[in-house]
């Protein structure tokens, strides 16, 4: 909390202008923004956040005029939108989990600004931005080594993990014998769905796939799932947040066998939330979520994913919560950032003194 020592910081965060902030159903960056946006808010601090117009949150809230932002003239409006604001106010501090590019202007100035990826970070664009800016007033944050390693040749870049509010799982440390697989995320080939079939095809399993079909890919559903669709493998569609509770808590084992390297894939730490051991690919940030033999296993194959899903029994899902808690907490996500907002802001006066 705020003291006099450490007294509130005015802080603007921006978000990408699709989706409103929280989510109904897919969005996860949104719901990281959420999360923090409430957490800072309730600390005291003062926010101010720029997203879509629909979004409902605690702090001051600068919609997006245009929330598609797809063509040029709606990212300089956006643009113009989030920096007419920020260069007439007197903020501490921009953190921004949307577009680099909307960061532009204000590169320059020795306001410190953070920005956070939560996907595969552009380093031609990354290397660009820190030219620009003003010496060491831009850092970065990934939300897994796996992404923040990438930037960390170029620019000060740490990582923090995502998080989900873990009073919203509720842990089932029993489950019965024939407790289903379960797939979430987006349907599509990258996400592995069709593996996830096939793996529980070839051991028995019932499984449960839900998760929204993405735009383009409806002819993979319909050649590769939909053919396997019956009483054992079923599709519930997207499911909200206490469908999702309700659906991982009560499942065996979450299944992520990617096709692509995941930056770090929320589904995982909800599964993790509700005592349920994920079974991934070794792709991207799965090694350094799951722990294998303590909270999941790491696979490379289906194959290797039917061997692991025999092994499910040998997780114990109490474990797998309290590690959860550890790692992938709101509570840690927050301080985290706030460690890096302090760093931030006094490597800048220190900066300015010495000049």
């Amino acid at each position: 909390m705020p003291t006099k020592s450490n007294p509130p910081l005015r802080i603007a965060i921006t978000a990408d202008p699709q989706i409103p902030v929280p989510p109904v159903f897919y969005g996860g960056i949104e719901r990281i923004v959420h999360l923090l946006v409430t957490a800072l808010s309730k600390q005291g601090h003062e926010v101010t956040l720029f997203a879509h117009p629909d979004s409902k949150v605690c702090s001051k809230l600068i919609g997006y005029s245009n929330a598609t932002g797809n063509s040029t003239i709606d990212q300089l409006q956006n643009t113009w939108t989030i920096n007419k604001t920020i260069l007439s106010k007197k903020f501490d501090l921009v953190h921004s989990f949307g577009k680099l590019s909307h960061l532009l202007p204000m590169l320059p100035l020795s306001i410190p600004k953070l920005m956070s990826y939560q996907r595969e970070p552009t380093l031609v664009q990354i290397k660009k931005a820190v030219r620009i800016s003003r010496k060491d007033s831009l850092w970065f944050t990934g939300c897994s080594n796996y992404i923040a390693d990438q930037i960390k040749p170029h620019a000060p870049a740490y990582a923090i993990y995502n998080a989900v509010e873990m009073n919203k799982y509720i842990p089932q440390v029993e489950l019965p014998a024939n407790a289903p697989l379960v797939f979430l995320g987006r349907i599509e080939p990258i996400k592995g769905t069709h593996i996830a079939i096939q793996a529980a095809l070839k051991t028995g399993k019932t499984l449960v796939i839900a998760g929204n079909i993405s735009p383009g890919h409806q002819d993979y559903f319909d050649q590769q799932i939909k053919p396997f669709l019956n009483a054992a493998i079923t599709y519930v569609g997207p499911v909200n947040d206490h469908q999702k509770n309700e659906l991982l808590s009560q499942s065996a084992a979450l299944l992520m066998p990617i096709e692509w390297d995941e930056p770090f894939g929320i589904v995982m730490a909800e599964a993790l939330a509700c005592g349920t051991p994920v079974i991934g690919f070794k792709r991207g940030a799965v090694p350094e979520i799951v722990k294998h033999g303590l909270n999941g296993f790491i696979c490379s194959t289906i194959a290797e994913m039917t061997h692991f899903i025999h092994r499910i029994s040998e997780i114990d899902r109490k474990e797998v919560r309290m590690d959860a808690v550890l790692r992938f907490s709101s509570e840690v996500m927050v301080s985290q950032y706030l460690k890096i907002y302090a760093d931030l802001i006094n490597y800048k006066r220190s900066t300015l003194l010495k000049s």
